[in-house]
């Protein structure tokens, strides 16, 4: 049975909805979860033109921002709400951020979202080489999606899928098209993305993506744990040791506290998937992050327990690589390359925990990668370690 489509942006045929709405109950489509899914466009201040679209489905709300390269702001499920507080407090539209400025770090005049796409085409942090300047993050998180659509199952639970496509393109450079989907169940208490990275180019084009990922409170708090099945740990940089006996637990707010990160490696299920979760301190709420280890197999675990002012934050990262510049990447024999009509696939499952029992089965999944694996705890960068090795 077909889906019934909805097209709410597509620059092919000139079509843009600046503000739609449709419910389960509109569409006849009864006796299941209810949901509505709407969409707006917001105006004033440096978020004048950025689009939202909001899936609401039972207990569950998600919202995404097609602008913004359909990253997701936030999620909610019944009254708690995942996602951060940014210092960023509007939704910019990418036409009023400069990625250039300061000195490559444009990119965080826009970072407020609960999930953002780095890469396609480069990822990591900012380098000037020879004449190639990598900005930080790449340009998808900042390129509004070509055409968007709402899909809807007409059979029960009646699956929602947003798609999107975010199109880098330039001449003599690169030629990508993202795919993305958004997916929700009605009833389900997480939502899924199912993304397709195509060259469409004649000539082979090296890729990088990582999907950060970031949780602030009320996950986040004194005496939260990450817990994976992790395999590798090892300081981004001299700047992570100070911590590295405590890399998988939290700091409260602490001022003048400046970002800590780890590259990691896990283990992954017979399926091929892995499973990272950010749990309180009590274990009464959670956040994990389900992603298949060969499509991603790069981990960067992101600390930031800043005040909460400036943005307290932690980033569960999973990517084909870290986030260190695209040539040190290249250098590390981190980089995959696309060739002409070739596709890579990223799929990613995010849970949404809100009580004792779903954080207990969460962490029961997750112990069952666990079984049989050791982790080891490198004292040295991974650079440093690689080269040593």
């Amino acid at each position: 049975m077909d889906d019934i489509i909805f097209t709410l942006t597509d620059t092919a045929g000139g079509l843009e909805l600046a503000d739609w709405e449709i419910t389960s109950d509109e569409l006849g489509l009864k006796g299941g979860t209810p949901f509505e899914i709407v969409k707006r466009t917001l105006h004033g201040g440096r978020q004048e033109g950025s689009t939202l679209v909001t899936i609401r489905a039972g207990r569950l709300a998600v919202t995404v921002i097609p602008t913004r390269g359909m990253g997701i702001l936030k999620a909610s499920l019944d009254d708690t709400n995942f996602g951060w507080a940014s210092p960023v407090d509007e939704v910019v539209h990418p036409a009023f951020i400069r990625l250039g400025e300061r000195n490559g770090l444009g990119w965080l005049e826009g970072f407020n979202e609960l999930m953002v796409r780095c890469g396609y085409e480069w990822t990591g942090h900012p380098m000037v080489d020879g004449d190639k300047v990598y900005t930080l993050h790449g340009r998808a998180g900042n390129t509004p999606a070509s055409k968007v659509e709402v899909r809807i199952s007409r059979e029960a639970p009646h699956r929602i899928t947003l798609c999107g496509l975010i199109k880098e393109k330039a001449f003599k450079n690169v030629e990508f098209e993202t795919f993305t989907e958004l997916i929700v169940v009605p009833g389900d208490t997480g939502f899924s993305l199912d993304d397709r990275l195509v060259n469409r180019a004649d000539y082979a084009h090296p890729y990088e993506v990582i999907y950060h990922t970031n949780v602030g409170r009320p996950v986040l708090e004194e005496g939260a744990r990450v817990i994976g099945p992790f395999t590798h740990v090892a300081p981004f940089n001299d700047a992570a040791k100070p911590d590295l006996a405590t890399w998988d637990r939290y700091r409260g707010p602490t001022r003048d506290f400046d970002e800590m990160l780890y590259a990691c490696e896990l283990a992954a299920g017979a399926d091929g998937r892995t499973e990272v979760a950010l749990v309180n301190a009590s274990e009464t709420l959670g956040f994990s992050v389900t992603y298949h280890v060969e499509e991603m197999p790069a981990f960067t675990l992101w600390k930031n327990t800043d005040t909460d002012k400036q943005g307290y934050v932690t980033g569960l990262e999973p990517g084909s690589n870290y986030p260190y510049p695209l040539p040190v990447e290249r250098a590390a024999g981190r980089l995959k390359t696309l060739e002409p009509g070739a596709e890579a696939r990223f799929r990613m499952r995010f849970a949404l925990l809100t009580d004792k029992a779903a954080v207990a089965t969460c962490t029961a999944r997750i112990g069952k990668l666990k079984a049989g694996v050791g982790v080891t705890v490198h004292n040295e960068p991974i650079l440093r370690r690689q080269t040593k090795a």
